[in-house]
């Protein structure tokens, strides 16, 4: 007879499992993935609860490591605790059930076009555009497969012409490349370090573009014609969103 008391030293995945199970809390997890820090207040405006719910579950992603908080004068920030965790809440979104919201309106298909085309996971890019990304450099022999997504030599040559500074911060336990199950196309986009340095490039060389203050990114026209030379993608990819 096996007792449950054999399995009390390891990992509590119940706990982690706990602080997902509601939907408040895991509405909350889904919206920090832009990587920004949010108030309460945004958070609660958000999922449509009441302030004085949304510092409660806050407290408790808090306190099971989620979320990290912030101060800034009297204003209290929360953002997720890392790109790890949300890797794994990326990851977990493409497992649960989809619940498809009613259409409100042509605004509300377009901003979900726009979001499942190009968005932000965290510091790095998701979605069609993302996995597209990994697939050419994949192509191009950039990234190796063999014992795991990696770097090769070519990849390494390509970064330098490309002007991406691919420099892990020193001490950094963050994996240099890692993939991330993309929750609408269900297949991986790059991650890690690398996945960062790339989307930090593209936007600070001006190829990826915010579009207000949601997770959505939109490719600008010197984004196409760069990302059409460097990794021969297809014009479907890189069209303008609605």
């Amino acid at each position: 007879m096996y007792s449950l008391h054999a399995y009390e030293d390891g990992p509590d995945l119940a706990a982690l499992a706990a602080l997902l199970a509601d939907r408040t809390r895991a509405a909350f997890c889904l919206a920090l993935l832009d990587g920004r820090a949010w108030t309460a207040t945004e958070l609660a405006r958000h999922a449509g609860v009441a302030l004085s719910t949304a510092t409660g579950h806050l407290n408790r992603l808090v306190a099971g490591g989620l979320l990290a908080e912030e101060r800034r004068g009297r204003h209290r920030y929360v953002r997720l605790a890392g790109a790890d965790t949300a890797e794994m809440i990326e990851s977990l979104a493409t497992h649960a059930p989809y619940r498809p919201a009613p259409v409100r309106s042509l605004a509300d298909a377009n901003r979900r076009r726009a979001l499942a085309r190009a968005r932000t996971c965290y510091d790095h890019l998701a979605g069609t555009l993302g996995v597209a990304v990994t697939d050419a450099m994949t192509d191009r022999g950039y990234l190796g497969w063999d014992y795991g997504p990696a770097l090769t030599e070519a990849g390494l040559r390509w970064l330098r012409e490309t002007g991406v500074a691919d420099d892990r911060p020193v001490g950094s336990r963050r994996p240099h490349v890692r993939t991330c199950l993309d929750w609408t196309e269900r297949r991986p986009h790059l991650a890690g370090a690398l996945g960062a340095a790339l989307f930090r490039h593209a936007t600070d060389a001006g190829w990826l573009a915010p579009r207000g203050t949601s997770r959505v990114v939109l490719v600008t026209a010197a984004g196409a014609v760069a990302l059409r030379e460097r990794l021969g993608l297809p014009d479907e990819v890189l069209a303008p969103a609605p």
